[in-house]
């Protein structure tokens, strides 16, 4: 790799034994990937590991060394949403105790390292840092250094800035070095798409089961979708923003996907079109039945599967502003057509602290929401549904990436609601 004289210097030791690892770390990494060189980090990095896993003695370790050298990241960071809400999500004595004790018994301590070495602050929590609310939102051609899939294909595609998919942990250490491995989805020609997805529903698709179906389909390479903008238009609104966040998470699960281009939409689409394209790319139709099958082979890892939810998740990853808004018609609506004046189900929605702030302070749609009986919370589902007890439990989630990971079962909007606001 090609180091300036101030990077050889680091790695030689100039600046301490703790940044001079950090760097070497990251060299090796970029090494690995065949990266000529390293290139500066213009935006906050976010962290994928936020959860005190006992395990994870390395992390801590690494910590402890930053802490020590009085080393972090050159701006404050943000991080995965938190494992555990006692408050507002559904748990057993034993449940609690299990997760408190054993599962993440280390995450206190671990919160207090995150402090320590550079988090943005108490509500530093979410998957969405991007959203306007939480404020980590990178601008087009920024370079990242991010590991949350959901986030990294969000930034990239969305938002037009660049980012891998990185390991949990090598984030940090570029945000400390301030340096990203110049490789891949860093790269103009590793953002060129080897796919076409060719969109021919006669409606538009369920968000997650579009991105499920592109994810499987195209693993890690990177597609560009045509037909979408028939029904999402040429613009970035609320709704297509929420839109492409759950279709992306959807493809970065499923599969491996780190970014997407749609005809007409995305930013590198809307400037350089089919250009974006590579001469042997492959294509893959998506139509009605395309996605019937594919939602069709979804698995149910449930116990019963006739059994009645005990649980639901609404929001992985975390649900925007707009999203939760929406939200409490949907709910409102259901109860109407049932007959019911609160939920069936136990039902949490999550979102940001900062997005849950907000809605709180819409004083009279707040009160409509918890009128239902629904539950909100800033907790990860996934981390949560890790623990073997919870993982038993019949669980609905509208969340394909919650399904990917978990026991979970995978309902549309339409068919959630119904469950939750009918016990159907």
């Amino acid at each position: 790799m090609q180091l300036t004289d101030e990077e050889r210097s680091i790695l030689e030791g100039a600046k301490g034994p703790t940044l001079r690892k950090a760097m070497e770390s990251v060299v090796l990494y970029g090494e690995t990937f065949k990266a000529e060189r390293l290139v500066p980090m213009e935006h906050a990095v976010h962290l994928v590991t936020s959860f005190g896993i006992p395990m994870l003695t390395p992390v801590f370790s690494i910590m402890d060394e930053l802490i020590q050298g009085g080393i972090k990241p050159g701006k404050p960071f943000t991080v995965d949403p938190r494992p555990m809400d006692f408050k507002n999500v559904p748990c057993s004595l034993i449940e609690r105790l299990v997760f408190k004790k054993i599962m993440y018994g280390k995450q206190e301590e671990y919160e207090r390292q995150l402090l320590a070495t550079g988090l943005a602050g108490e509500d530093a929590f979410t998957c969405t840092c991007y959203l306007k609310e939480v404020g980590n939102t990178p601008k087009r051609g920024d370079i990242l250094a991010w590991a949350e899939s959901s986030a990294v294909v969000y930034a990239n595609s969305v938002l037009g800035a660049r980012s891998n998919r990185n390991s949990g942990v090598i984030e940090l250490l570029c945000g400390v070095v301030g340096k990203a491995p110049h490789f891949g989805l860093l790269t103009d020609e590793g953002r060129k798409a080897s796919w076409v997805i060719d969109l021919r529903t006669s409606k538009l698709p369920e968000a997650q089961i579009l991105g499920s179906a592109i994810g499987m389909k195209v693993i890690e390479d990177v597609p560009y979708i045509k037909g979408l903008s028939r029904f999402l238009g040429n613009d970035i609104t609320d709704d297509v923003s929420d839109y492409l966040k759950d279709m992306g998470a959807a493809s970065a699960s499923n599969g491996a996907v780190g970014l997407f281009h749609v005809d007409g939409l995305t930013p590198e689409a809307r400037d350089e079109g089919e250009k974006l394209i590579l001469p042997q790319s492959q294509t893959y139709v998506i139509d009605d039945a395309e996605i019937e099958r594919v939602k069709a082979g979804y698995p149910v890892m449930w116990k019963n599967p006739n059994a009645k939810p005990a649980l639901a998740f609404i929001g992985c990853p975390h649900l925007s502003l707009h999203q939760l808004i929406a939200w409490v018609s949907r709910l409102e609506s259901g109860l109407a057509a049932s007959g019911r004046k609160s939920l069936a189900v136990s039902t949490v929605f999550t979102a940001a602290p900062q997005v849950v702030k907000a809605f709180k302070a819409q004083a009279e749609l707040y009160e409509r929401f918890v009128r239902t009986g629904a539950r909100l919370s800033s907790i990860c589902p996934l981390m949560y549904m890790n623990n073997p007890l919870a993982s038993k439990k019949a669980v609905a989630t509208n969340s394909n990436k919650l399904r990917t990971y978990t026991t979970a079962r995978y309902y549309t909007d339409e068919e959630i609601t119904a469950i939750v606001t009918g016990g159907k």
